[in-house]
């Protein structure tokens, strides 16, 4: 009997190489990115699009998001290293090489631009890509270490995606998807300004400017409110825009009212210096359950409206 040959102490097994490329890639980012895709298509036909279109259209986004995530770490890579949030990504830990990682990102986007040009169209397809090149060279290489409104301009990029979808099917833009990309615009700053908080000391200690770095606590949650209002404002005027029905509005002001509700409590906590991390957090959280649910409502607004009539 023969005994198996000893292996290597720390050598790459092949599944950990492949976790380590996906992880480049931040799937639990794009998860949030398709969450909001699929149910813009709907709105977008007034209906539901054909499986074969919404499974390309989220093949060529995932493709696009994984790239631009990627190109992210391997610029971040520095200062990834000195985050407790991010010490463990896969070119801090030596994984792989940057150059490898780089590759294997721009080939992402390469397949992203073919796949929606030839499989959906070449708007979407230009959409696409034109998000993580705002991602890479506005958010990640420009404003990111110098401006503390770095997440509010780079939040754009995470936007694009209802573009992406609303364009899949109508080969065209209107006012209803360029609101609903205000929508994810201007929600973008109350949930990673809230998740900043958490790790405030990480980004001082990589000298990131965030907001929760460079400002009071009292401040930062000033803005939180103020952009959810906004928010909130512009989940209303998407209804009407979109001709969508009373299901998708009443959950729009259910969800608003639960969002500033959560978000008021840790602002007036800020007024007594007892806003917390963890406080903090579940204003994250609760950012996002707010935008899935808020986009599961208006597909569910076109489907059972349509079902009825």
């Amino acid at each position: 009997m023969t005994t198996p040959a000893p292996t290597l102490e720390g050598q790459p097994t092949t599944w950990s190489t492949v976790g380590a490329y996906v992880s480049l890639t931040k799937p639990r980012i794009i998860e949030l990115l398709l969450v909001t895709t699929v149910p813009t298509m709907v709105v977008a036909k007034h209906g539901l699009p054909s499986i074969w279109l919404m499974l390309a259209t989220v093949a060529g986004g995932t493709l696009a998001a994984g790239g631009a995530n990627a190109i992210n770490m391997v610029v971040d890579r520095d200062i990834d290293r000195l985050m407790q949030r991010t010490k463990n990504r896969p070119l801090v830990t030596g994984a792989m090489t940057p150059r490898a990682a780089l590759f294997f990102a721009l080939t992402l986007e390469l397949a992203a631009f073919v796949e929606l040009w030839l499989a959906v169209n070449l708007l979407s397809a230009a959409l696409a890509v034109s998000a993580t090149l705002f991602y890479v060279f506005v958010y990640t290489m420009w404003l990111k270490r110098r401006s503390s409104q770095n997440i509010v301009v780079g939040g754009a990029a995470g936007a694009v995606p209802v573009l992406v979808g609303w364009a899949a099917v109508t080969d065209s833009l209107s006012w209803a998807p360029l609101v609903l990309f205000a929508v994810i615009f201007i929600w973008t700053p109350p949930h990673f300004w809230s998740l900043a908080v958490r790790y405030k000391e990480d980004y001082a200690a990589a000298d990131v400017p965030m907001l929760p770095v460079v400002a009071s606590m009292k401040r930062t949650t000033r803005e939180i409110v103020l952009y959810t209002v906004v928010l909130v404002a512009l989940t209303l005027l998407f209804g009407p825009v979109a001709h969508l029905g009373a299901i998708y509005m009443i959950a729009a002001a259910a969800l608003g009212a639960g969002f500033l509700f959560v978000t008021t409590r840790l602002w007036r906590l800020a007024q007594t210096d007892r806003a917390t991390g963890r406080e903090a957090m579940r204003v994250f959280s609760y950012s996002i359950t707010y935008l899935t649910v808020l986009f599961v409502a208006m597909a569910g607004d076109v489907l059972i409206t349509n079902h009825i009539h």
